[in-house]
């Protein structure tokens, strides 16, 4: 049995779970030809990630988060999984790593947003989507500055994923923050619980705009119907994109050899956006 676990959660719409374990399947097996203890599978549920009696403890010794064991079993507990001592290979967004997370994993290389409209590089934006009127989208800016349009916005019923998310709250709340305003020019601001829950409000008329990231717009675009219903109408400025960790705990040389294959893999793989190491 692995002792690690491994999970790429940030994109993986039941849609895309081909992809998402086709591109973990290239990944196990570079790493496992390093002589990595790589997992076959990826993780999908609080109960695929091995128990830690006592609780998940920080390198001071306080306890940081419960024993997976006492979670629902058929949900996933991002935290949880991040967290996680057995954690080789995850990914995370840079919101929940600004506000705590950091000091707890170690990251091991960032995307590249290149395929995707807003995207550029390891950098990536959100756009800012409402009902569609007929209009065209606004494109997204090639110096990856951002467009926002206060008048168009003000009053207007805001929704987001999560409190903890760069691309759905946090880069929108620093863009308004760099023009001299706040997240109060919207009436209200409620939480979805996911981009696509959000783009899905939207579309039903239960809120009127919401900062989607670009790779999930993507998604959106592919999947989701309700997607048809709205429309861009700007973008949040380009940013870090959702980085690839691993526990703290991971030896350096586990993680210079999973850079070298990561490079490997990437760089075979003409379909597959190339990404930045880190370290």
């Amino acid at each position: 049995m692995n002792k690690f676990v491994a999970a790429l959660p940030m994109y993986d719409w039941p849609e895309a779970r081909r992809e998402v374990d086709a591109q973990w399947a290239r990944l196990r097996d570079a790493f496992q030809q390093r002589g990595i203890d790589a997992p076959e599978t990826i993780v999908r549920r609080n109960r695929d990630l091995p128990p830690v009696p006592g609780g998940i403890h920080d390198k001071a010794g306080m306890v940081i988060a419960p024993d997976p064991a006492t979670l629902p079993p058929d949900e996933i507990d991002f935290h949880q999984l991040w967290l996680s001592p057995a954690l080789l290979f995850g990914q995370t967004c840079w919101g929940p790593m600004e506000l705590g997370l950091a000091g707890h994993v170690q990251v091991i290389a960032q995307p590249n947003y290149d395929a995707f409209e807003g995207g550029q590089g390891e950098l990536y934006s959100s756009a800012l989507v409402m009902a569609a009127d007929g209009g065209p989208p606004v494109a997204s800016p090639q110096d990856g500055k951002a467009i926002i349009p206060i008048d168009l916005l003000r009053g207007k019923r805001f929704t987001f994923n999560n409190p903890d998310s760069m691309s759905g709250l946090i880069a929108l709340t620093r863009d308004l923050e760099a023009l001299g305003e706040s997240l109060d020019i919207f009436a209200s601001r409620s939480e979805s619980g996911g981009h696509r829950s959000s783009i899905i409000a939207i579309a039903e008329g239960r809120a009127d705009v919401a900062a989607i990231d670009c790779q999930s717009w993507a998604l959106a675009q592919r999947f989701e119907p309700a997607a048809k219903a709205v429309k861009v109408v700007s973008w949040t400025a380009r940013r870090k994109g959702l980085p690839y960790i691993t526990a703290r705990t991971t030896p350096e040389k586990t993680i210079a050899m999973m850079r070298d294959a990561i490079a490997a893999v990437e760089s075979g793989a003409s379909k597959q956006p190339l990404v930045q190491l880190v370290g």
